[in-house]
């Protein structure tokens, strides 16, 4: 669907409540390896994060994010007290803005400016990490894939805003 910029949908699809923060960054260095939560990464443009196993494979899932607030949900359709953002294998974990709403859109995170390209949905390896219905719990909450426009410096606290948006309050960094 096109939208045009004056329409009112399009013009509800730019504003957001507040940016949202970037929580954690974790690396794969290599396939099934364990990641390494890191403080900084190096968004490398149309490849991903520098040190990550996925990089320079694919730009448009250069970068894998998840939603923290999903993570209870998570929990609680798994049955477990607390889930470990590294347990579901993405980059980058993010709170207080709606991924979703960030697929087809261009989004600041640091310095890099990078471009939600597609929901990031689980793999069979879930089933190993979550327990049966492990693959289940996680579909609707992967997150969204990216894929680096300008790279640049990522921090942990880094505010996340989306490219042209309104945004009414301020993140609590």
């Amino acid at each position: 669907m096109i939208l045009s910029k004056n329409s009112p949908l399009a013009s509800l699809m730019q504003t957001f409540p507040r940016p949202g923060r970037l929580d954690w960054i974790g690396l794969r260095p290599a396939k099934r390896a364990v990641l390494i939560h890191v403080e900084a990464a190096q968004a490398i443009t149309s490849a991903g994060l520098e040190g990550d196993h996925y990089s320079g494979r694919t730009g448009n899932r250069g970068i894998t994010l998840l939603q923290a607030e999903h993570l209870p949900v998570i929990a609680a359709l798994t049955g477990v007290e607390g889930i470990a953002p590294a347990t579901l294998r993405r980059n980058l974990l993010v709170s207080g803005i709606n991924l979703s709403a960030l697929k087809g859109q261009r989004f600041q995170i640091g310095e890099a400016v990078l471009e939600g390209t597609s929901f990031a949905h689980p793999c069979s390896r879930m089933e190993e990490v979550l327990g049966p219905g492990g693959y289940n719990a996680l579909r609707g909450h992967g997150g969204l894939c990216a894929r680096v426009i300008q790279g640049g410096q990522l921090r942990v606290g880094d505010a996340v805003v989306a490219e042209g948006a309104d945004v009414i309050g301020s993140p609590d960094i």
